[in-house]
């Protein structure tokens, strides 16, 4: 017995799994951002003799949740997206692509939260006095 368009289910299966893989890196990278200013005030009074500002661990903390919320609306979209295209293939009828609003908005998203962490890692030290 052979599973009908088991192309396309097998096509949209490993779509669904590569969208996942990168919404748990993500939320990795969000936890591991979050963490990152203990690292910092561990090591950077040695490394600059400068101390951490104090907006940079609330800025840290806020970007790595963000990341972590990112990386959980991916897998959820990548939930959804599965379960309806599922149904689109097993349907008979055409049916017109489904727009990328969405996407776009995430992809903005995380390139915001990029800059962001760009600019509070060339930030992130004031002067020691």
């Amino acid at each position: 017995m052979t599973i009908r368009n088991f192309r396309e289910h097998a096509a949209n299966e490993r779509t669904f799994l590569a969208w996942t893989r990168t919404a748990i890196a993500i939320m990795a990278f969000g936890f591991l951002v979050e963490r990152f200013d203990i690292f910092l005030e561990a090591v950077a009074p040695s490394l600059s003799g400068r101390a951490l500002a104090p907006l940079g661990h609330k800025f840290g903390n806020i970007a790595g949740l963000a990341l972590i919320v990112a990386g959980t609306a991916m897998v959820a979209l990548a939930m959804i997206r599965f379960v309806k295209n599922a149904k689109i293939i097993d349907s008979d009828e055409e049916v017109n692509a489904p727009g990328s609003k969405l996407d776009f908005s995430l992809a903005s998203l995380l390139i915001l939260l990029g800059v962001s962490m760009f600019l509070y890692l060339s930030h992130v030290f004031i002067p020691a006095t």
